[in-house]
């Protein structure tokens, strides 16, 4: 059988393109009348509204006696299988624009109710009522709408396949009120919010969920175990909605935007900054319904800075630093673009395929380098500018999910300032770009087959200088497919894409030679490095094949990334050449007993090789999770490393080796319904070498009033590293093996202290205040220098003890070290060398605070103070002093930057 089903699977992913739909069945969007479902499901019935309604929290008008209640409810937790503790009752009626979904939701103890005020889309900690509507009724989409007792909303969109989006924000109403029966809650959510067919006699699928925080209570309408597959292709069916048309319907969104930055300049000779700057700017958002379920959304000029800034990090390795995406017009709708799904019960140290990473648009100018290398002080912008970008998301009847998405970011300049000609000059810091990306999903089989395909590009306009500097185009193309069978219990998972860059041989060369990849190594198969090639093609692929369903799960999976795969300019890669294979077992207990409330237990194992045949990594895991009794949440983990290669730890250096090591962590969290909710979060590694870390971590939240949160992350690593990489010098004679260069290793003693603080204050369900803070404190010291002896291996010569001499360069009248001279063999023929001393002390604070008030349906007024402070300890130091760190760093002048934003929202 599961031959079978892996054959028609495969089959699918090639042929579903081009075969009509009646030899695969309807495609999902057909009405429900083409779709089953593979196990009874609830069923509800609309009514149509008679009169007016008036969005009190009352249910007190006539037309709601139309609409039959929905009353049967079951629990989900924590008496799974049981019906509701208390009962709730459920109306819905259509109207010509708009659903109204009104909800009784008894209590007999209704002093009881917890109710809290959060900011939209926040955790509630509180009761609250959730309808889910699958309005296409392609056993796909969700679209989420939840409130508690205070009045607070949730909202998320799911178009398809896509995974729910929560910083969607619908435009949608709501109302509740406590009384002596329990709590009510009134909606209203209009058509227009929802993506549905034409049919003018709708069958949409419906869930509804109810949460009774003081029992920890989850109730649902449609009720499934939690052991079997749920979503969508579980949701009831909701009859009786007739629309008789739905108007395209238009959203605009201008802003304008005042920013006053106080910034220290770096000398009070910089003609570009005398500590002060004030500018404006106008933009707009644009949102318009070209069919009731395709939607296009633009973006003119737009400004973020209401954005949190990034927290602070110490990054030693090779590899860029990843930063979530946060600006709204790159998030809302993500969901639709996502390509490379990935899912483990258990893994590490592996990605989906990088297919876009929406942070590249928009990007700080490469540039900056050539304007400094030009003048002493250089006027350039933070981020080049998105001059505009449109996207297209949606559904059609024909089951296909659709996005589309384009954006161009003009070219930017700087101003040079030279102090000693005292002239000014111009000159391009980054080149204007076009960047698309393009997503087309199509359901079969009422939604248990899913192909899809996804391609980018990004074109630049590069002059002489870019052109050694940057590639000129770059593409990935991708289809991607999802087979579930046996109610869903069963899954297959499969993905391909193939990249292609092009551009100059310097360009073309400078890839090759990336963290990546380091095609140069000299150890490296012949012909795998090639200094006149233009352009670089690869291949990605991923499969998985998996039960998802039932008490005993398990899953197997295979990963690989080519060594030409290449995707920097439109999304994030930090390795390619390898291909990677893992296995996992998982048993879960859910029926309570005395001991627990559920738990879990994984085994498994991953390896990974290189395209030369190396194993650069092996591992076997275990883990456990469960509940108490009384709602606190724990687990914990082990990982095992044997002894394996590494063909990046020398950074174009031949293979190295590293020592077996272990690895656990744990984690336990206490009942979060509680005012004082906390998380612990202890991990400590060691190898076989003697290196080790301890990384503690604590999360703290305090609701000291319904409306207030204060969280706080304090979290403290320290380490011992014995093969941290230094640098790499010229030595003609070193072992042939090393191809003419040493590498110069060491041990590092590293600590890292900070401290994520976070206030949400919610006035009403409209207007809050966040407060954002990262004290950040960082030391490394380095020592043992050090050099393999040969490579493939982890035996190492310590400079000035096992081999060679090394002496300190200190800076005069200081006693710190500025630098090291080494040499590596004393007397022998290899040359001294210096190096500077790598030791560091950083210090950064960084915070912003931002009121939000949406002073009426869709329309915000931002206020936001930015600021951050940095200061390095002097050269040669790298020790830890919290007390010594702690004052420098609040001594240190700060840079502020304050904003004033507000739109208007403006539809038809």
């Amino acid at each position: 059988m599961l031959i079978r089903n892996i054959t028609l699977a495969l089959v699918a992913l090639v042929f579903t393109s081009t075969l009509p739909a009646r030899l695969l069945g309807q495609a999902s969007g057909s009405t429900v009348r083409d779709l089953g479902h593979d196990l009874p499901v609830p069923r509800a019935v609309a009514a149509a509204k008679t009169g007016p309604i008036v969005l009190d929290g009352r249910l007190d008008e006539q037309t709601w006696s139309a609409a039959a209640p929905i009353t049967e409810f079951v629990q989900f937790d924590p008496d799974e299988g049981k019906p509701a503790s208390e009962r709730t009752e459920v109306r819905i009626l259509y109207g010509d624009d708009a659903l109204y979904i009104g909800a009784r939701m008894f209590d007999r103890t209704p002093s009881a109710i917890h109710s809290r005020l959060v900011r939209r889309d926040a955790d509630m900690q509180s009761d609250y009522f959730q309808v889910v509507i699958d309005a296409f009724h392609d056993h796909l989409g969700r679209a989420f709408f939840q409130v508690n007792p205070a009045g607070s909303k949730f909202d998320a969109l799911g178009i398809g396949a896509s995974n729910p989006d929560d910083s969607w924000d619908g435009i949608w109403e709501a109302a509740t009120r406590i009384d002596s029966l329990g709590w009510v809650a009134e909606m209203r959510v209009p058509y227009s919010q929802l993506r549905f067919s034409r049919d003018p006699n709708q069958v949409w699928g419906l869930q509804i969920r109810r949460f009774i925080h003081r029992r920890n209570e989850e109730s649902m309408w449609s009720f499934w175990h939690k052991n079997e597959s749920g979503g969508p292709a579980r949701f009831g069916h909701l009859d009786g909605v007739k629309i008789a048309s739905v108007p395209r319907h238009l959203e605009v969104l201008p802003y304008v935007v005042t920013r006053s930055k106080h910034v220290r300049p770096v000398s009070g000779r910089d003609p570009f900054n005398d500590g002060s700057l004030q500018n404006a700017r106008a933009g707009a958002d644009l949102k318009y319904s070209v069919t009731s379920n395709l939607q296009l959304s633009a973006t003119l000029n737009p400004d973020f800075g209401q954005v949190e800034v990034d927290p602070a990090v110490v990054n030693l390795s090779q590899y860029e630093t990843f930063f979530q995406e946060k600006r709204p017009f790159f998030v809302e709708g993500a969901g639709v673009f996502g390509f490379g799904s990935f899912s483990c019960y258990f893994c590490s140290n592996v990605s989906s395929i990088e297919s876009f990473y929406s942070r590249r648009i928009g990007r700080a100018p490469s540039g900056l380098d050539l304007a400094y290398d030009r003048g002493q002080f250089v006027d350039a912008p933070d981020n080049s500018t998105i001059v505009g970008a449109a996207k297209l998301t949606g559904r059609t009847k024909g089951g296909y999910t659709l996005g589309l998405m384009d954006a161009y970011t003009r070219s930017e300049r700087a101003s040079v300032f030279d102090t000693l000609t005292a002239r000014s000059s111009s000159l391009v810091v980054e080149p204007s770009a076009n960047y698309f990306v393009g997503r087309l999903k199509r359901d079969y089989l009422n939604g248990n087959l899913v192909v899809g395909a996804i391609g980018t590009s990004l074109v630049r306009s590069l002059d002489s200088t870019y052109s050694t500097r940057m590639t000129r185009h770059a593409e990935l193309a991708g289809i991607d497919m999802l087979y579930t069978f046996k109610q869903r219990r069963y899954s297959i998972m499969s993905q391909m894409a193939l990249s292609n860059v092009a551009g100059d041989t310097t360009v073309i060369a400078s890839l090759q030679r990336s963290p990546a990849r380091y095609l140069q190594r000299p150890d490296r198969s012949p012909g795998a490095y090639d200094p006149t090639a233009t352009s670089l093609q690869g291949f990605a692929g991923y499969a998985r094949v998996a039960k998802d369903g039932g008490d005993f799960n398990w899953e197997a999976a295979v990963n690989t990334r080519t060594v030409g795969y290449e995707v920097n300019d439109m999304a994030f890669l930090r390795n390619a050449d390898y291909y990677w294979m893992s296995a996992n077992v998982l048993k879960s207990w859910n029926k309570p007993t005395r001991w627990y409330r559920n738990m879990a237990t994984i085994l498994g194992t991953q390896q990974q090789f290189d395209y030369d045949g190396d194993r650069i990594d092996r591992q076997f895991h275990s883990w456990l999770s469960g509940r108490t009794l009384n709602f606190w949440n724990w687990s914990a983990f082990i990982i095992h490393r044997p002894w394996s290669l590494d063909d990046k730890q020398l950074r174009g250096g031949p293979v190295s080796a590293r020592p077996g090591s272990e690895y656990v962590q744990a984690h336990i969290n206490t009942d979060s319904r509680k005012a004082l909710s906390f998380g612990f979060f202890p991990g400590y590694s060691w190898n076989f070498e003697g290196g080790w870390g301890f990384f503690p971590s604590l999360s703290a939240d305090f609701r000291p009033k319904s409306n207030v949160l204060l969280s706080f992350g304090p979290s403290y690593s320290t380490s011992t590293a014995v093969q941290q990489y230094v640098t790499s010098v010229e030595d003609p004679a070193v072992a042939p093996e090393f191809a003419g260069r040493r590498y110069v290793m060491s041990g590092l003693d590293q600590r890292v202290l900070s401290l994520d603080t976070r206030m949400n204050w919610t006035f009403t369900p409209v207007m809050t205040f966040e407060l954002f803070v990262q004290p950040f404190i960082a030391s490394g010291h380095y020592f043992n220098f050090k050099e393999f002896d040969r490579a493939r291996s982890t035996d190492k010569s310590i400079y000035g003890r096992d081999k060679g001499t090394i002496s300190a360069v200190n800076l005069s009248g200081t006693g710190r070290v500025a630098a090291y001279t080494i040499d590596p063999d004393g007397a022998g023929p290899a040359g001294a060398f210096t190096i500077d001393n790598p030791d560091f002390n950083t210090r950064s604070l960084r915070g912003n605070a931002v009121f939000r008030w949406e002073y009426r349906p869709g329309s915000t007024l931002f206020l936001v103070w930015t600021q951050s402070r940095a200061t390095d300890a002097p050269t040669g130091v790298g020790d830890f002093r919290f007390t010594r760190d702690r004052e420098e760093l609040f001594a240190a002048r700060p840079d502020n930057i304050f904003l004033v934003k507000v739109n208007y929202w403006l539809a038809r």
